[in-house]
């Protein structure tokens, strides 16, 4: 018993002494290097495999509808309420992720743009409707990212939490990464 006390010792140690440092330094709780290996996500892993938002709306023939028709109205009320109150991924809450995307400022200062939300397609929250809960991520950046636009396209990386914000012009979002790490995208060929 002793032994194996013995041997056991040095690892505890190690142990404690790394939990004694856990936030020391320049990693901060949240950014990539305090989270550990990274998981490259694609939007579609956002949505739960059982949520179909068109379900309810397969056996109507909307292009007879016309905007101003009260049905239609009616509908798109239904719709957003539905898509703002769509449900998350339980799976990836607490995960260290990577996650690329187009831009929707929610501030915007001369220094650069640090809050966002992160969206799957060009337009989204601006020209069209804003896209389900599960398919915005509400970015706040580590620091202040310089020369960001709407719709850039970005990597973020960062602890992707199950969290909700909602912007009265751009959208509810589903998820947070606080402290993310933004860079820009760039294609491979």
């Amino acid at each position: 018993m002793r032994a194996l006390f013995c041997r056991a010792l040095p690892a505890l140690l190690l142990a404690l002494a790394a939990l004694a440092l856990t936030g020391c330094g320049p990693a901060s709780e949240g950014s990539p290097a305090a989270i550990g290996p990274v998981q490259e996500l694609k939007w579609e892993e956002l949505v739960p495999k059982d949520w179909d938002p068109t379900r309810r709306y397969r056996n109507i023939s909307l292009e007879s509808l016309r905007d101003n028709d009260p049905r239609a109205v009616q509908m798109l009320d239904e719709m957003r309420a539905v898509w703002d109150n769509a449900p998350v991924n339980v799976a990836l809450d607490g995960t260290a992720a990577r996650l690329s995307g187009f831009v929707v400022p929610l501030d915007n200062t001369q220094g650069g743009i640090r809050e966002f939300l992160l969206v799957p397609y060009f337009g989204a929250c601006i020209h069209t409707p804003p896209p389900p809960a599960n398919q915005i991520v509400h970015v706040i950046a580590a620091d202040t990212v310089k020369g960001l636009h709407a719709m850039d396209t970005v990597r973020v990386s960062g602890l992707l939490k199950a969290a909700r914000y909602s912007s009265a012009d751009m959208g509810v979002s589903g998820y947070e990464i606080k402290s993310a790490s933004v860079e820009p995208f760039v294609t491979t060929r």
